[in-house]
């Protein structure tokens, strides 16, 4: 997941885009890929940390959530850093943060250190990908900005599709589960950040920087004339995310439930089933149908998680793996088009020079339902089992996504009337 970074910017990129190289597009892109891998790692390890070091349901999903508190500070307080004082000092300092919090994470034997490392990574990734959305407009070959966006976009949940299956295996098969994966990250974030060094050239103005400036609260204020379109949306991305925080937080414990045991490879399957397919999801609808209206993609996604969610409530009901994945891979259609549409919309909706602002109050709205929802859920697990618990979340959640859909079709049946 990620903070938008969308202010303008004094930059010296050359924006006919016919002398630029691809390579550095690339490689910041690997990187947003890979800094969304590390927010996947834990998910299925949590089970594993729980039986260890025994603590509720609760608190495993407090521990997750202190991940968005982290990116939530870093998109109030460092907001378009990269604007003030360069693209590469932000993405190579917050690489070096985010190796900080593997060593928290390696040297953890207690809840408290997984508290600290999740904290320090939320507020690394925050400061990273804000800086690479920036980078990815800038860098683009034939700057592009929508192929840049749909590029940064289908990366997110690429990257916690790929993150939290490469870390199921080494938890299920590695030598030493909870720290293998980490050791991993470390590496591939240490070629990350000397590509970066070697490859991705500075496009922020040397003039226009402000290292006085480090940290700025940054306004949370939604132009008038976009508060509608900003409504919708905000609903859009808040099921959105409501659901995909689920699913990062219980992943392990609903595997556990569905098929009575620990398995951390399974776990991590199940966030491919959903983020992979949200990716692809998110890919197909750009390439097969570029010309349709953004609005058509958040409705379709709105509906689509509507089902895929109910049909995962079905398979706890039924106790049947297979609907269990079905239903998953439907919710990350959901996922994958409501926040790409939700995402657009606002994008479009809000007047040039107050983007920045209204995007970063869009994605308040995104974290504070990525997180919220699942520390109830742990919460009311502890005391009505976790199955009632995401029968509950699910008929909500239905509920707010076919609402969604459907204020979203008459706010567009108004616009064209």
């Amino acid at each position: 997941m990620t903070a938008y970074d969308d202010r303008p910017s004094t930059h010296t990129g050359d924006d006919s885009g016919t002398h630029r190289p691809a390579r550095p597009f690339r490689t910041v892109a690997f990187g947003v890929g890979a800094v969304l891998a590390a927010n996947s790692t834990p998910t299925p390890l949590y089970v594993t940390y729980q039986e260890r070091w025994g603590f509720s349901a609760g608190t495993l999903t407090t521990v997750f959530a202190v991940y968005a508190a982290g990116v939530l500070a870093a998109l109030l307080l460092v907001g378009g850093l990269s604007d003030r004082i360069g693209r590469r000092p932000v993405l190579q300092g917050s690489l070096c943060a985010l190796i900080a919090s593997y060593a928290l994470f390696l040297a953890a034997d207690g809840v408290t250190w997984l508290y600290c490392a999740r904290a320090v990574q939320g507020l690394a990734t925050g400061v990273f990908t804000g800086a690479a959305g920036a980078a990815l407009a800038d860098l683009h070959p034939r700057a592009d900005h929508r192929t840049a966006g749909l590029v940064n976009s289908a990366a997110m949940p690429s990257g916690l599709a790929v993150g939290a299956t490469v870390s199921g295996a080494l938890a299920q098969w590695g030598p030493a589960p909870l720290r293998s994966p980490f050791l991993v990250l470390a590496g591939v974030s240490l070629v990350v950040l000397a590509a970066i060094s070697a490859w991705v050239p500075e496009t922020v103005a040397a003039p226009g920087r402000q290292w006085s400036r480090v940290v700025r609260l940054q306004p949370l204020r939604v132009p008038p004339e976009a508060r509608r379109e900003f409504l919708v949306a905000a609903m859009g991305v808040a099921v959105a995310w409501a659901v995909g925080g689920l699913y990062l937080g219980l992943a392990g414990s609903l595997v556990k439930e569905l098929l009575h045991g620990s398995d951390s490879f399974v776990a991590g399957l199940v966030i491919l089933s959903m983020q992979g397919v949200a990716g692809a999801a998110q890919l197909t609808w750009a390439l097969r149908w570029s010309t349709v209206p953004d609005r058509v993609a958040s409705a379709v996604g709105c509906a689509a998680l509507c089902l895929g969610i109910l049909a995962v409530a079905g398979a706890l009901f039924t106790g049947s793996p297979v609907l269990f994945f079905a239903g998953s891979a439907v919710t990350g259609v959901g996922f994958g088009l409501a926040f790409m549409g939700s995402s657009r919309r606002i994008t479009q909706a809000a007047p040039l020079a107050r983007r920045g602002e209204t995007l970063a109050a869009f994605f308040v709205v995104a974290y504070l339902a990525f997180s919220v929802p699942s520390v109830l859920a742990g919460l009311l697990t502890t005391r009505f089992g976790l199955v009632h618990t995401f029968y509950l979340f699910a008929e909500t959640t239905a509920l707010l996504s076919a609402a969604t859909a459907v204020r979203s079709v008459r706010l567009d049946a108004i616009h064209l009337s």
